[in-house]
C-alpha cells in the first residue's frame, strides 16, 4: 500500500512531514484509535491519555502539546499513525486478523516513509501484528535502517505503567534514536521551534 492509499484508508488520519516539514525522523504507532480520538480526529485525545505527557517528559517536544495541537509534530520531525483504522472502545476489540494485516500495511508505510525510528505503543497489540510472541518493552529487530522500538501502550487503563516509568522508556527510545544517528536533539533548545 503506497503512503498515498494508506493515509486515504484511515478513519483519523496520520500526522506526517509535509513539503515544508523537516524529514520524518521519529514515528509514533498506536494500536487504533479510540472513540474519543476518532470523533476528534486527534490522536490520544482521551482525557486520562498518557501519550503527550510521556512525549514531553522524554524531550520529543519543546513543551507538552495538546491533542488539537498534533499538527506541530511533523516540524520536530515527528509523526503518528495508527496499526488499525478502525475505531474501538478499547484495543481488545481488534481481531488478530486486523492486528496483522495493520502489522503489515505498518510495514509498507515505514518502508515508504523510511523514518529513522518507529515507536510502536502497546506491546500486546505489536506482539500479535508482528508475530513476535515474546517481545517486550524496549528495542525490536530493525525493520532496515529503521530502529524499531516496542512502547507501553500510554492509555488509562494502561495500570501497568506510572507516568514516570513511561516517561522513563519513551526517554530511553529518544535516546536510542539519537544515538541510531537519527539526529534527535532536545526540541526545546531549537531555535524557532514550533511552540516554544
Amino acid at each position: 500500500m503506497s503512503q498515498e492509499s494508506h493515509r486515504h484508508s484511515r478513519v483519523l488520519a496520520d500526522v506526517l512531514p509535509g513539503l515544508d516539514d523537516p524529514p520524518l525522523r521519529v514515528l509514533f504507532c498506536g494500536i487504533n484509535p479510540g472513540l474519543t480520538s476518532a470523533a476528534t480526529g486527534r490522536h490520544f485525545a482521551r482525557p486520562g491519555n498518557r501519550f503527550w505527557p510521556a512525549l514531553h517528559g522524554a524531550g520529543f517536544t519543546p513543551r507538552r502539546l495538546r491533542p488539537d495541537e498534533q499538527d506541530l509534530l511533523p516540524a520536530l520531525g515527528v509523526g503518528i499513525t495508527n496499526i488499525v483504522p478502525r475505531a474501538t472502545a478499547r484495543a481488545d476489540e481488534l481481531s488478530r486478523a486486523e492486528l496483522v494485516a495493520g502489522g503489515a500495511d505498518l510495514r509498507n508505510l515505514v518502508r515508504d516513509l523510511r523514518p529513522n525510528a518507529l515507536g510502536v505503543v502497546g506491546i500486546t497489540a505489536y506482539r500479535v501484528a508482528f508475530a513476535a510472541p515474546l517481545a517486550t518493552v524496549g528495542p525490536q529487530p530493525a525493520w532496515g535502517t529503521t530502529l524499531v522500538w516496542a512502547l507501553p501502550n500510554p492509555s488509562g487503563l494502561n495500570a501497568h505503567w506510572s507516568l514516570p516509568a513511561m516517561v522513563a522508556e519513551f526517554t530511553r527510545f529518544r535516546q536510542a534514536a539519537a544515538a541510531a544517528g537519527s539526529g534527535l536533539s532536545d526540541p526545546s533548545k531549537t531555535a524557532g521551534h514550533p511552540g516554544s
